[in-house]
């Protein structure tokens, strides 16, 4: 299955990810073809898995090296803690907001989308999440949705990691679909409610 073969993939992460909302998603982008770069503020990045510390894995590309426009995909592991960092520092939140505003696709499990809250370029889009930000995502703008998977415009979104099965097809499905077509409303401030 080399769907996304000659596809560029960015992981965008920071310490204390939920190990296995990386690992199985990486997994599925390389069984699919697919070149996949952790990118990280650290040159270490640590998992969380459960209740405790986990794998350690070596970051591929430096953010402050990191070229967003070298990417086709962005995907966003979840974690209480590694979005809660990312979400603080400019930097990642740049990274992010590029695909948004190019039309690229985003793939966002769990906490993931707290980054995303960031940027400002939320307003509309049918999202899901872990349960706890549910009111964080209604308050940028977002239609939340209690559902395994949604996907809108290429932004695919999942609620927790007994939704990878879903998550990780609908990502591979979106990103071999390649970039989305922007009509500019998903642009930096736009947060008519509608």
């Amino acid at each position: 299955m080399n769907v996304l073969k000659n596809k560029k993939i960015a992981i965008l992460t920071d310490n204390g990810f939920e190990e296995i909302e990386l690992t199985s998603p990486k997994s599925a982008l390389e069984e699919a073809g697919a070149s996949v770069h952790i990118i990280s503020q650290q040159k270490v990045v640590k998992g969380w898995d459960h209740d405790h510390w986990g794998i350690e894995i070596n970051a591929d590309v430096s953010l402050s090296n990191a070229n967003p426009e070298d990417y086709d995909a962005l995907m966003l592991p979840g974690g209480v803690m590694n979005p809660d960092k990312m979400r603080t520092e400019k930097a990642y939140v740049d990274f992010a907001q590029y695909f948004l505003e190019s039309g690229k696709p985003i793939a966002a499990i769990c906490h993931a989308p707290q980054l995303l809250i960031e940027t400002g370029m939320l307003a509309e889009r049918n999202m899901t999440s872990y349960p706890s930000l549910k009111t964080d995502l209604k308050n940028a703008g977002v239609i939340w949705e209690d559902k395994e998977v949604v996907s809108d415009n290429g932004l695919v979104t999942s609620r927790s990691p007994d939704d990878l099965p879903a998550f990780n097809k609908k990502m591979i499905e979106e990103f071999a679909e390649g970039q989305h077509l922007t009509d500019g409303s998903f642009k930096r401030g736009s947060t008519s409610m509608g």
